[in-house]
Order: structure tokens, then C-alpha cells, then sequence
């Protein structure tokens, strides 16, 4: 029989104190200043890489259903906010035959962006690996596009099963001479869609971005410790700007922005998070000592 793993059993065991060191290593590598440049970079990527996609997938898809399903799991990433940006996004798109060969390049260029900021983040939380082992220069060139071209097909993949389950939530079933309402499955279908698409995300990222191959356990560890914490904080958000927030008397017609921000600079804080997690978990299995500070 295999052998347990006595890393993941010493996590099982003390996981207070594992989180606290990884708390204490993220801190090390001032991992606040890094989610603060990739929220930074996100919030320029975000709309011309969104623009791209939905532009692409038009063509096979109805726009309006596709921009409906990017309003819904938008909410997921930056709550509150998801219609504004869909709204610029179908402003934009009803112009778009004026979208020269300059705009497009722009477009692609700062969609990039937040990739390549994510990928020298990651390098500074494995820094173990990267004194190793380093990226050809053109695979890190490419990587982002390759990246947003999946990215385009998960949309269009989410679309169809959006669409598959709303039309079963129309629909009910008769069950002990009564009618029973699908509607009720269907939000539930679409939430564990959401969840799952989360970690599948999630852990994609942690398996690409790090220099060098990654265990697929300790991908999906990381991956779901941040999906965890995500959903609880994106919860506090939600009641946050609906019940306390006064953004709107602060800011003003910056609102959209600053909390597009906020919630960037959140989401991105507990993605490098789930990152550092799994490189104190790489650490102790390879019984190396734990990382108190950065290289």
C-alpha cells in the first residue's frame, strides 16, 4: 500500500500553525505589494481582454446570452460592479466596426498585462524554483495569449451550460401528485458550475504561471484554500456595498473604478495567498526549511 504523505498529514494535523507559517512567509515576500501591482495591471487587462473574447465568440455565439453568462460569473471576481462593465462592453461592441488594427494591437498588448505581472509575482513566492530553474523569455512572451485563448473557450464552454441549465430551471416535474419547480435546482447547478470553474481556474493558474512542473495536489490544495476564502470574503463584499458602503458619496463617478479595485486587489491578495500555501506545502515535502523571507 503507498505510503501517506507526511506533509499533508502534518497540515491535517496542525493546519493553524501551517497557515500561520504560510502567513508569515506571504508577509515575508510582501505578498500585499505584489497583489497590489497585479490588481493594478488587472484592472487595465480585464475590459480589452473581456472585449476581445466576447467580440470572438459573437460570431458563434448571440451576444446578448454571452454577455448575460459574463454579467453572472463577473459578479463572482468584482461584486456589486459586473453591470457597469457589461454595459461599457455592449456600448462597445455596438460600435465595434470602427475597432481599427491600432486598437486591436492596444487591446491585445494591455490585456497581456496582468499575466505577465502575475508571472513575476509567482516568481517571487517560488523563488526556490526560479534559483533553479528559469523561463525562456519567449514562453513567458507567449504565455499570456495562449492563456487568453483558453480563457475564451472556457466562456464559451460556460455559455452553452449556462444556457442548457437555465432552460431546465423553466421546466418541472410532477412527483407525489404535486409540481415541482426546476428553478431552484437550476441556481444551485449554476452556483456549483461557478465554484467549480473557480478552482478548475484557479488551479490552471498554479500549475502554469510557477517555473517548472507542479504537482497537481498541491495545485488543487492551493487552488481550493483560495477558492475558501474568495467565496467568504466575496460574500462580505456583497453585504458590504449593500448595507454599509458610502464609496459612492466618497467617489463619486470613480466609484465603478475604486471598487473594481478593491475587489481586484482582494481577489488577487488571496490568489497569491493560495500560491504561497503551495509553496510551503512543496517546501516541507521536499523537507526543505520553511521560507521565512524572500530571496
Amino acid at each position: 500500500m503507498p505510503q501517506a504523505d507526511p506533509t499533508a498529514s502534518s497540515l491535517l494535523r496542525q493546519p493553524g500553525r501551517f497557515m500561520l507559517r504560510s502567513l508569515r512567509a506571504f508577509r515575508a515576500n510582501q505578498g500585499l505589494l505584489l497583489a497590489g501591482a497585479v490588481a493594478y495591471y488587472a484592472l487595465l487587462s480585464i475590459v480589452p481582454m473581456l472585449i476581445l473574447s466576447v467580440v470572438a465568440l459573437s460570431h458563434v455565439i448571440d451576444q446578448g446570452e454571452l454577455l448575460q453568462t459574463l454579467r453572472r460569473y463577473l459578479e463572482w471576481l468584482m461584486p456589486g460592479q459586473a453591470a457597469a462593465i457589461v454595459a461599457e462592453m455592449a456600448d462597445f461592441l455596438r460600435h465595434r466596426d470602427v475597432v481599427g488594427w491600432v486598437l486591436l494591437g492596444t487591446m491585445l498588448f494591455f490585456s497581456s498585462l496582468a499575466f505577465t505581472v502575475l508571472e513575476g509575482a509567482m516568481g517571487v513566492i517560488f523563488h526556490h524554483r526560479v534559483a533553479i530553474r528559469r523561463r525562456h523569455f519567449m514562453v513567458s512572451a507567449a504565455l499570456p495569449y495562449a492563456y487568453i485563448l483558453c480563457l475564451g473557450i472556457g466562456l464559451l464552454l460556460v455559455t452553452l451550460v449556462a444556457g442548457s441549465l437555465q432552460t431546465i430551471g423553466q421546466d418541472s416535474v410532477y412527483l407525489f401528485g404535486r409540481e415541482w419547480s426546476l428553478s431552484g435546482m437550476s441556481g444551485l447547478l449554476l452556483y456549483l458550475l461557478g465554484v467549480a470553474g473557480e478552482v478548475f481556474v484557479l488551479t490552471s493558474v498554479y500549475l502554469v504561471m510557477p517555473v517548472g512542473r507542479l504537482q497537481l495536489r498541491h495545485a488543487v490544495i492551493g487552488a481550493i484554500v483560495a477558492t475558501v476564502c474568495w467565496e467568504i470574503t466575496r460574500h462580505g463584499l456583497v453585504w458590504y456595498f449593500a448595507t454599509l458602503s458610502q464609496i459612492g458619496t466618497v467617489y463619486g463617478s470613480l466609484t465603478t473604478a475604486i471598487a473594481m479595485l478593491l475587489s481586484l486587489e482582494l481577489a488577487a491578495t488571496l490568489l497569491l495567498f493560495g500560491a504561497q500555501v503551495i509553496a510551503e506545502f512543496e517546501r516541507s515535502s521536499r523537507g526543505a526549511a520553511p521560507s521565512d523571507k524572500a530571496a
